[in-house]
């Protein structure tokens, strides 16, 4: 249990337990030690260790100043293509502002009275450690080991705020929170070299710890070398991409390229690679990861436990977010528009598909309007659910709802979630919230349900201790480990790199080693004009990132990187001509066949019964759901332990032939409709690709610089003078 709780419950359990008593006895805050904790190891390391409780991302939490984006329905998530609903940044009916009703979010500030609370109080702890271990009695090779990992976590902090604003103070010392000890915003690029320093000491300090498969067991989870170079490889693309590159300075492009290249050595020597089992069917290995402990795709993450006592959980509570409410979970509704976007078995784009033009259609002309499942990427399987889908579990669901369907204590679960109406006026409603989902589902019915990450119990072994009598769900307390930075991302930066270097068959390459973990062979779906034609091999790396790294908290970023809201074509009041995007045809949609977010609708589906059904009822009992009703005797569920489409039996044509006879797929409605009942479509203004400061943060910051295209509450709310492309 040690190595499963360690990273994230490191202070708990190491840093409270091993600390010199002497130096930390009545300090009612372990920000406030004295400068000699830091002689003794123990006592340096548990100020490290509390750093990492502090700084490390959390998957539970809602991205905000503290933690980034993690997939869950946030506000960040729902500005893509992942969740409907609209989310912070493209509701056109609240349009964010500083002085505004509908406030800007703060990643910048937050409190100023509470250390643990603020924004660079995080960074105030980290130049405490960094100054107070560098001036320490302690061994050269102590002080390595931990600095490292301090100037890691302070790096991490700072790449969280300088990719929303761009150029912010690089506070290196510890500060008295006082009128004279402001520091004016840096530019963006010595705010880029600075994290890259920071990560170049950090990769340099722990190469002799780590270098060699990377910490022992107990020390699983601290960062290592490779978590430094990976960090550093998404700060370089970064300042390569549209968003911070204007004019496709390809000099960015090429620094990023060599650096990534080059650190692939050093990370692999730190034990990651991608994960494989060598028994990979229907994407095992790819659905396996997320619930592997001590697993070399994890670069960096957060490790979590199954305790339960306040002072030492740290629980993951992803797989109660996503299983369906009759398992005692909540479940997470995935959005129509990005079933729909998911690769064909082929690996290319399915027909139709409005976006990503510049790829291949796919040749299998499936009806995946009506059946999505039928012959998609084998990662489609294991990152949705929908009617008829095995997904296994292990615990008894009925002490929580007597109606709840045990399937022999989870084990056999099979997901029926189609829904049906007990009023015939809401069948052809898509507004309507009146359906009933089988197996006592009722009114918590998803119509698919997000399954990517799941600790499926076909799979993996549960992490989870499943109590269905506690309040808050059977999966609650959760070791499954978080990876914030996963080889994958590692690989996918390093032939999106490529690419922008004129490097495109390195890019390929990249690729095809993705795809080949999912389970494709050969040229592995990618067409061939990809080694030549750098747009075609630009919309294919974003394209797989975009399924490889669906519900990780990651599309966001992409989607402002390449500003694909609308192109980079939007116009920001007050902003210079620097501004104007000329790379890539003045116009990146265009350039690589994706049609922009904008004036866009993300949409859900169901499935209801057929009319030949009528209505239904609205209770558990098995007599509400009028399929069963009827007789009709369901199908044992698609099983991805067994081939699904072979010579000895097609699963999914079995699956479509019974959704054929039972099932229609109906428009759910997503986004919001006005007032009138008119659809609203997706706004994302141009000024949201560079955040301005919250008025909290400008109050508490008299003389810091507003961004171009925001109010400044500070000089009676006139436009922000700050220029974050300014070098």
């Amino acid at each position: 249990m040690k190595k499963i709780i360690f990273s994230a419950a490191l202070i708990a359990v190491l840093g409270f337990s091993s600390c010199s008593d002497q130096f930390l006895e009545d300090k009612k805050n372990y920000d406030n030690v004295t400068a000699e904790v830091y002689n003794d190891y123990a006592g340096a390391n548990g100020r490290v260790l509390d750093l990492y409780w502090w700084i490390l991302p959390d998957p539970n939490s809602d991205a905000s100043w503290k933690y980034p984006c993690s997939g869950k329905a946030d506000g960040i998530s729902k500005s893509t293509e992942e969740y409907s609903g609209f989310g912070l940044f493209v509701d056109p009916q609240s349009e964010l502002t500083v002085l505004g009703s509908n406030k800007v979010p703060d990643y910048y500030h937050n409190q100023s009275n509470n250390i643990r609370e603020s924004v660079w109080g995080r960074i105030r702890n980290c130049n405490d450690v960094i100054a107070g271990i560098t001036g320490s009695s302690l061994t050269e090779e102590q002080k390595n080991e931990l600095l490292g990992q301090a100037y890691f976590l302070r790096a991490w902090c700072y790449y969280n705020i300088v990719k929303w604003y761009g150029g912010v103070p690089i506070i290196t010392q510890v500060q008295d929170p006082i009128e004279t000890s402001f520091v004016p915003r840096s530019t963006t690029k010595q705010c880029i070299e600075f994290i890259c320093s920071d990560l170049d000491t950090a990769a340099d300090m722990l190469r002799a710890k780590t270098t060699n498969g990377g910490w022992d067991g107990d020390n699983y989870g601290r960062v290592t070398t490779a978590a430094a170079m990976a960090l550093k490889g998404r700060v370089l693309l970064l300042w390569a991409s549209p968003l911070f590159n204007r004019a496709n300075d390809e000099s960015r492009w090429t620094a990023a390229y060599e650096y990534i290249k080059a650190s692939i050595t050093d990370i692999n020597a730190c034990g990651n690679h991608l994960y494989t089992t060598g028994s990979n069917v229907n994407g095992s290995d790819f659905a396996k990861m997320f619930t592997v402990i001590q697993n070399p795709e994890m670069v960096f993450g957060t490790l979590h436990n199954t305790l339960q006592d306040d002072d030492t959980k740290k629980n993951n509570n992803w797989e109660r977010f996503i299983r369906p409410k009759n398992t005692t979970g909540q479940g997470l509704e995935a959005s129509a528009m990005l079933v729909d976007m998911f690769p064909m078995k082929d690996g290319k784009r399915p027909r139709g598909l409005n976006t990503y033009t510049k790829l291949s259609e796919s040749e299998d002309g499936s009806n995946i309007e009506a059946y999505p499942f039928m012959n998609r990427d084998p990662r489609f399987y294991r990152t949705f659910a929908m009617p008829g889908f095995r997904w296994t579990y292990t615990g008894d669901p009925v002490p929580a709802d007597a109606f709840n369907p045990s399937y022999n204590d989870g084990k056999d679960y099979v997901l029926w979630n189609y829904v049906w109406y007990a009023d015939a006026k809401d069948i052809t409603d898509v507004e309507s919230g009146n359906a009933y989902g089988a197996d006592n589902l009722l009114k918590n019915r998803k119509g698919v349900y997000v399954r990517k990450r799941s600790n499926d119990g076909d799979v993996s072994d549960p992490l989870y201790s499943f109590d269905a009598t506690y309040s808050n769900g059977g999966f609650s307390y959760s070791s499954a480990p978080w990876m914030e930075i996963r080889y994958a991302e590692v690989l996918l930066n390093y032939a999106e790199a490529a690419c922008g270097a004129g490097k495109m068959g390195e890019a390929v390459e990249n690729l095809k080693q993705i795809r080949q973990r999912a389970g494709y062979t050969g040229d592995c779906g990618l067409q061939s004009n990809l080694a030549t034609d750098q747009a075609a091999c630009m919309s294919a790396v974003l394209y797989e990132r975009q399924i490889e790294l669906a519900y990780e908290g990651k599309r966001f970023d992409d989607l402002r990187r390449w500003m694909l809201f609308d192109g980079g074509t939007g116009k920001v009041e007050g902003a210079p001509a620097s501004w104007t995007l000329t790379g890539w045809g003045g116009n990146t949609c265009t350039w690589l066949g994706f049609a922009p977010l904008n004036d866009q609708r993300r949409e859900n589906m169901e499935f209801r019964l057929n009319d030949k059904y009528g209505i239904g009822g609205t209770t558990g009992d098995i007599s509400s759901d009028p399929l069963l009703k009827a007789g009709v005797e369901r199908p044992a569920g698609l099983d991805l332990r067994e081939e699904i489409n072979d010579e000895e039996g097609n699963q999914l044509t079995e699956l479509q032939s019974f959704y054929n006879e039972h099932f229609i797929r109906k428009l759910k409605k997503g986004d919001a409709y006005d007032s009138s009942k008119q659809p609203l479509y997706i706004k994302f203004l141009p000024r949201y690709y560079f955040l301005g400061f919250s008025q909290g943060a400008l109050n508490n910051n008299k003389g810091i610089e507003q961004c171009i295209g925001w109010e400044d509450s500070n000089n009676g709310g006139a436009q922000g003078t700050f220029d974050p492309l300014a070098e």
